[in-house]
């Protein structure tokens, strides 16, 4: 069972996969053996610790043309581009939030369902930065009506919480957008509302988190440090 949740082989296939598989040095000597999950080299697949036992939060830095979709009918997704073993876990690796399939950027991924609530949900105001590119310059206004908690987009009830907007002074088709929310293509309708069209989109940063040097469809696995930089940004007006 605990190979199958980690993703290491299906259930039917521990029967066979077992042999691969050391508790405190010494081989396992049948596939139900019950052992404790843990990252101390206590149980090993082999002669490696355990896959991240206690749960697993991964970045990728998306690339254009990928939708955050399990669906294979909607074009090639996000989870194609991490490894087998990640996608056969079971809790399952889930997208926290979604970008459009055009937008690039920094995407996480958990299976941990409490986490992913806590990085989405509005009340812990976790701070996401988007790098924008329009096609004509940002209005003057533009900031004042983001950062002013008063705009109310096109279908919604409620208007949308205040984001700081901060244009390129050398090309005013250039900004950036930093929000607390993630309501159905906000970034594209918040500049649609002052007559720009988004024509790129990338996020930069979740948080004080941000990509570093990992390439378009890289990953990596967030350490406990990397995942307190999301929750310890302040707010962008206190920079």
């Amino acid at each position: 069972r605990l190979l199958s949740r980690l993703g290491y082989c299906t259930r039917s296939d521990a029967k066979k996969f077992y042999k691969r598989v050391t508790v405190d040095g010494v081989p396992v000597a049948k596939h139900d053996v019950k052992v404790l999950p843990c990252l101390d080299g206590h149980v090993l697949v082999d002669g490696e610790p355990l896959d991240f036992p206690d749960g697993l939060v991964v970045v990728l830095h998306k690339p254009a043309g990928f939708v955050c979709s399990h669906d294979d009918r909607e074009g090639d997704n996000v989870y194609s581009l991490l490894p087998e073993r990640w996608r056969n876990r079971n809790p399952t690796l889930e997208a926290v939030g979604r970008l459009d399939k055009d937008t690039t950027g920094l995407l996480i991924f958990t299976d941990d369902g409490t986490l992913s609530h806590q990085l989405t949900s509005p009340k812990k105001v976790v701070w996401k930065s988007y790098e924008v590119v329009v096609d004509v310059g940002v209005p003057d206004h533009a900031a004042a009506l983001f950062q002013s908690g008063e705009l109310l987009l096109v279908g919604e009830k409620k208007p949308c919480a205040p984001a700081k907007l901060t244009v390129d002074p050398t090309d005013r088709k250039k900004a950036t957008l930093q929000l607390t929310e993630g309501k159905f293509h906000q970034v594209k309708r918040m500049m649609r509302s002052v007559g720009c069209e988004v024509t790129a989109l990338h996020r930069e940063k979740f948080g004080d988190l941000g990509l570093g040097e990992t390439r378009e469809g890289g990953t990596f696995v967030l350490s406990a440090e990397n995942l307190a930089k999301i929750f310890s940004q302040s707010n962008p007006d206190d920079d």
